[in-house]
C-alpha cells in the first residue's frame, strides 16, 4: 500500500445513498506521517495479526525466512518468522486503535508509554535484503565485550564474553581472580544476552 488509505465517503445518487471507497494522502489531508512501528503478537500468531491489518488496509511488514524442521526421520522445509513475535506497520503514531484491536496482538513496541517509532532505513534495509539471493538469518543483538550465554553445543549453558577476532567471533572464558583467559570460537547464533 502507498502513502494513500482507504477512506469510506458518502455519495448522493438520485434518491438513494451508498457508501464508496475514496483514497486519500494522508500526509496531505493533514493525518499525519507514516511512521514504521513494531506489533508484538501472541505466540505464533503473527500471520493471523498481518492478514487482520492487510485487511483493514493498514501497510505491514511480516519479513519470514525458511527453514528445516525436522521432525523423527522427516524433514521439511518451512516459511519461518524472521523476527518471531513481531509483525511491523506503517501508520501514523496517533492512529494505532485499529491495530491494537486486532486478535492476538500483545502490544505495540513502546519507550516510555509512548510509541516507538522504528527508521525508515532499518525497514528499507531488511526489504532489500529478503528480495537478493543472499543467506541471512536473525541474530541476537549482542555488543562485543557482552556478556552471553551459550544456548547450543557443546558448550551450553556456559557463560562468556563475546569478542571479534578477524571475521570471526570468540567466546572468552574467564577466571578473573587469576587474570586468565581462554578464547574459543562460536557462531554468534549460538550465542544469548547473558
Amino acid at each position: 500500500m502507498s502513502r494513500a488509505s482507504l477512506h469510506e465517503t458518502e455519495v448522493a445518487t438520485g434518491s438513494d445513498s451508498f457508501r464508496q471507497p475514496d483514497i486519500v494522502d494522508r500526509e496531505s489531508s493533514g493525518l499525519g506521517s507514516l511512521v514504521w512501528h513494531a506489533v508484538l503478537t501472541r505466540y505464533r500468531h503473527e500471520r493471523k495479526v498481518c492478514d487482520q491489518l492487510t485487511g483493514k488496509q493498514i501497510e505491514v511488514f511480516f519479513p519470514t525466512t525458511f527453514r528445516w524442521s525436522v521432525h523423527g526421520r522427516h524433514r521439511k522445509r518451512v516459511e519461518w518468522p524472521l523476527f518471531p513475535g513481531y509483525c511491523f506497520v506503517r501508520i501514523p503514531s496517533h492512529l494505532l486503535i485499529p491495530v491494537l484491536s486486532c486478535a492476538g496482538v500483545a502490544h505495540i513496541v513502546s519507550f516510555a508509554g509512548k510509541p516507538a517509532p522504528i527508521p525508515d532505513y532499518e525497514i528499507e534495509a531488511i526489504q532489500r535484503l529478503i528480495t537478493t539471493s543472499l543467506a541471512y538469518d536473525a541474530l541476537p543483538f549482542v555488543k562485543e565485550g557482552a556478556p552471553v550465554r551459550v544456548i547450543r553445543g557443546p558448550l551450553a549453558g556456559t557463560r562468556g564474553r563475546l569478542v571479534r577476532k578477524g571475521l570471526n567471533y570468540r567466546l572468552l572464558l574467564a577466571i578473573e581472580l587469576l587474570g586468565r583467559v581462554l578464547s574459543v570460537e562460536v557462531d554468534a547464533s549460538d550465542v544469548e544476552p547473558a
